[in-house]
């Protein structure tokens, strides 16, 4: 239960993270210390303003790594699952390949192919940190009964392709916030995952309305994704209001960094629940052979 605990302590640090560096981007202060890794020896004189988000980033970043750690070590020494514990040591890499990313976003003065990519991967780590909960939560202790998958489209299915479209919808909204190219892309990508991924919770919660994990996970993600809809709205006005202002206006900051946090949310909450249905459904070709139940449960 410790170990779930420190899970849970760990996955909310990351989202902490990802709304720091948001706040790196929307304040343009990513180059306000350009020295790193020594993080504060060098401070560009124009952009003093944005020293306190951008060392406070990078402390974040370091204290996460640092928790990032201590769960590798944790699961290799009390989890008696090998692919957790592999899972453990891969998000240690991942918050290494982060750090990396990070300090190469500065010392090449914001290329934007490794800035995206730093965003990009910042979410998917969030995410890993999100799984690993749900893996270490009592529940997951407990044998799963396997469900039809009757619907169409096959919900298994959707469970593969939804995080993959958002994971790039998030590429298309870093490239757009780091200026490879315009909103245009991340608009219309907007639209098409936001309904895919509020049709695969409602499917969820439709066909498996008794079904308490499957249930909770849709009924999350489509909460999460209405919000992260909404706030997307409110995040366009308050940029294009903005356009004409020498420094970025309050109104615009607090939008994008709450768009791109509950983006990060969007994106743990798609895992989960692609991860419930994988675990609690199964495919079709199950059902032929009679060793899975027809109706929901």
């Amino acid at each position: 239960m410790a170990l779930h605990r420190f899970s849970i302590f760990l996955a909310i640090c990351t989202l902490f993270l990802v709304v720091a560096g948001a706040s790196v981007t929307s304040n343009q202060a990513g180059l306000s210390v350009p020295d790193w890794p020594l993080s504060y020896g060098q401070v560009m004189p124009e952009m003093t303003g944005g020293v306190f988000f951008e060392h406070g980033h990078r402390m974040i970043a370091s204290a996460v790594g640092f928790l990032t750690i201590i769960l590798a070590v944790w699961l290799w020494r009390s989890d008696e699952r090998q692919w957790v514990r592999r899972l453990g040591w891969a998000l240690l890499a991942a918050v290494i390949a982060q750090g990396v990313l990070g300090g190469m976003t500065v010392l090449f003065l914001l290329p934007p192919a490794v800035s995206i990519s730093h965003a990009c991967l910042a979410q998917v780590f969030f995410a890993a940190t999100v799984a690993m909960t749900l893996f270490t939560s009592p529940g997951w202790r407990q044998e799963p009964v396997l469900l039809a998958d009757q619907g169409w489209p096959s919900l298994r299915s959707l469970a593969i392709l939804t995080p993959m479209l958002v994971l790039l919808q998030v590429a298309l909204g870093a490239g757009y916030r780091h200026r490879a190219f315009g909103i245009i892309p991340h608009v219309i990508g907007a639209m098409f995952v936001g309904a895919i991924i509020l049709m695969f919770a409602v499917f969820v919660m439709l066909q498996y309305p008794n079904h308490r994990a499957l249930w909770r996970s849709g009924a999350a993600l489509a909460s999460i994704i209405l919000i992260q809809l909404l706030l997307g709205v409110v995040a366009y006005f308050t940029r294009i209001n903005s356009l004409d202002s020498p420094a970025p206006e309050a109104a615009m900051v607090w939008s994008t960094v709450l768009h791109v946090a509950f983006g990060a949310l969007t994106m743990g909450a798609t895992m989960v629940t692609a991860i419930q249905v994988l675990r609690n459904v199964a495919p079709r070709a199950a059902l032929a052979s009679g060793g899975v139940q027809a109706v929901s449960r």
